[in-house]
């Protein structure tokens, strides 16, 4: 008799939230989160339901994401149809914890009583409206109720995918929101944060999504249980790695380690690592044993999910718990400090462009990431005896430490108080990055080294394959419309909105980050790509498109070195700087980077242009020798005779 889903998700579930509630109790207790404010207490029914209504809504973004990721990686058509009821529920029961959360998060942040006029309804759009923390919840609402719906309404492989990309940005308001996400360091809580958000929903979401579909002796079972292994194995690493970084930058020396939060932090740590030493020791060692024998399956997942519920159980308690206090003397804050949440950095000296740094562990994992999946696709390549080009790995590592640099080193440090900073950052991100990325031909190494896959599902090479054959990326890989895009982004960035919202928001900067690395390698990968592409621009059409938005770009810089007018005068104008340019020379120094900083990829760029032209010519010429040599010279004989006839006729007249 075949079990449905639903018992199976439903009993998965319910371990997960005993481990969950039992620890959740004991954390509040440990972290005094459980006993009355001193001063206008909200009562024990908000003081618990809070964080009750947390863990809830914790426990259904993670089953929701998690499945959606595991059906969009590795189900078939059969067992995805048999996960979209798990993740639809999921969907709907976060919608209503988000909403119960948001309620009580109201009520204790307010220290008011739930009423039925209308003074409360009004309080509660207040807050949902103008207060920071109530937006970000009510943003995390609606991506429930977006994807409580989406996912009733559309099931197919695509939309899948479409309704785990909704499921994972509905985790970045709870990044934002985090307690962390105030304190200096801003970008690095959020973005640490974030990727704790997903590694947990994708390894907890997953198990429960694999607990639901688990058929003992299923040919099928051993397939989703080594790609969830690969999915688990991914999501451990960015959980440590995230764990680490939060737990670094909220302690402030080695004596918080045994306050309440550094106990429960300890805690929660623990039980992560119990976790890894279950899955490097069953899934890699004994995933045919784990599938064949639904007893060992059961109760290793059984334990398992145990273990993850506790963990987020500790998590929730932690999110409650109060940080330890900043030993520091009280400072009142610089003008930097207040418009960026940073102190001002040193000065930026010659010296500092190799010395200063500011880690953006999202950014520094996504780099090494590549590097690392890349040089695992070069040597599954070679241990089958295939070959790759050197220069393609050099060039595609360059590049990734390059977008390590900018992402980490000064650029990052100084872009938000410097203008001309903000400007190498840029100019280095889409225009040097592209130029090491593109030659190492990623899209090629990919389908070559990942065995394509026939069971129905998409991995990674088939996502990837579909995505740069869509009809959008047809016309966005287009050479004119790259060019265009990459010349107009400038304008429509720097004198719109974007450059402010990109400025002062942390998602804005994100955007901006991704922009340009995609607009910059859309350019490159029309002129220099190595990867197959559906245009094939002629070698002159080439060099035409690069002179021509070189030159655009060189006006862009011009403009700006004569501008009189300070961008963003409230920011840039207002940091209170002792040290460097004043702002406006500051500006004209950042035009002159636009302009100075693009001639050397623009001149890396021309280079291999030329060169493939004349590659493109010898293989030509090649080709007719070959094709002379095969007909016995009869094509220069024809053509002889063609001049022959045409000297006859002229001779006639």
């Amino acid at each position: 008799m075949k079990t449905e889903p639903y018992p199976l998700a439903l009993r998965g579930l319910l371990l997960l939230s005993i481990g969950a509630l039992a620890v959740l109790g004991l954390g509040l207790v440990i972290g005094g989160a459980a006993a009355p404010l001193p001063l206008a207490d909200p009562g024990p029914v908000v003081r618990l339901g809070q964080p009750i209504t947390k863990l809830i809504l914790n426990l259904s973004m993670a089953t929701a994401v998690g499945s959606l990721v595991l059906a969009s990686f590795a189900a078939n058509d059969d067992e995805r149809a048999r996960l979209q009821p798990v993740a639809s529920w999921s969907a709907s029961i976060w919608l209503f914890a988000g909403a119960a959360n948001f309620i009580f998060t109201y009520l204790s942040a307010s220290g008011s009583e739930v009423t039925y006029g209308s003074q409360f309804s009004e309080s509660l759009w207040l807050f949902a409206t103008q207060i920071e923390l109530g937006t970000l919840l009510a943003f995390n609402l609606g991506f429930a109720f977006l994807l409580s719906l989406s996912t009733i309404a559309f099931g197919g492989r695509r939309m899948t995918a479409v309704n785990a990309a909704i499921g994972i940005a509905g985790l970045y308001p709870l990044a934002e929101s985090g307690h962390a996400s105030s304190d200096s360091g801003h970008a690095l809580a959020v973005n640490s944060l974030l990727m704790h958000l997903i590694g947990i929903s994708v390894w907890v979401g997953g198990l429960i999504a694999l607990y639901a579909v688990f058929r003992a002796g299923n040919e099928r079972t051993q397939v989703l249980v080594s790609r969830y292994s690969t999915l688990a194995l991914l999501a451990f690493i960015a959980v440590g790695v995230s764990g680490l970084t939060s737990g670094f930058i909220r302690l402030y020396g080695p004596e918080d380690i045994f306050s309440p939060y550094g106990l429960l932090l300890i805690g929660k740590a623990g039980l992560l690592v119990l976790l890894g030493i279950f899955g490097a020791r069953y899934r890699l060692g004994a995933i045919s044993k784990i599938s064949a024998s639904a007893s060992g399956f059961w109760r290793l997942v059984g334990v398992e999910l145990f273990i993850m519920g506790s963990a987020i159980g500790l998590g929730t308690a932690l999110a409650t718990t109060a940080l330890p206090e900043n030993p520091n003397e009280f400072v009142p804050p610089t003008p930097a400090e207040l418009l960026t949440g940073d102190p001002l950095p040193p000065e930026l000296t010659p010296s500092a462009w190799a010395t200063v740094w500011d880690i953006d562990i999202l950014w520094l994992s996504i780099a090494l990431g590549a590097i690392g999946l890349y040089l695992f696709g070069v040597l599954r390549l070679r241990s089958r005896g295939d070959s790759w080009p050197i220069g393609r790995t050099l060039s595609w590592v360059s590049g990734m430490l390059v977008l390590i640099y900018v992402t980490n080193g000064a650029p990052n440090a100084y872009q938000e108080f410097l203008f001309s900073t903000h400007m190498v950052g840029h100019m280095i991100l889409s225009m040097m990055v592209p130029v090491f990325l593109v030659p190492g031909a990623p899209v090629t190494l990919l389908s070559r080294a990942q065995t394509a896959r026939k069971d129905g599902s998409w991995g990674l090479r088939e996502w990837v394959l579909w995505a740069v054959h869509t009809p959008y990326a047809w016309f966005i890989s287009h050479p004119l419309f790259a060019g265009l895009n990459f010349a107009l982004s400038l304008v429509m960035f720097y004198y719109t909105p974007l450059f402010r919202w990109s400025t002062e928001e942390h998602l804005g900067h994100q955007w901006m980050l991704v922009h340009f690395l995609i607009t910059g390698y859309l350019f490159v990968q029309a002129l220099i790509g190595v990867d197959p592409q559906p245009h094939r621009p002629g070698y002159p059409l080439k060099l035409i498109l690069l002179i021509g938005t070189m030159a655009f770009h060189a006006f862009f810089g011009l403009s700006l070195m004569n501008e009189k007018s300070l961008l963003l005068a409230d920011w840039f104008g207002s940091m209170g700087r002792a040290w460097g340019d004043d702002p406006l020379t500051d500006q004209a120094v950042g035009g002159a980077f636009a302009w100075g900083v693009g001639e050397i990829p623009t001149i890396v760029i021309t280079t291999i242009v030329v060169w493939q032209w004349s590659r493109s010519d010898d293989r030509e010429r090649k080709r007719l020798d070959r094709a002379s040599d095969r007909s016995g010279n009869k094509d220069l004989e024809d053509y002889n005779a063609m001049l022959e006839s045409l000297s006859k006729t002229r001779d006639s007249r």
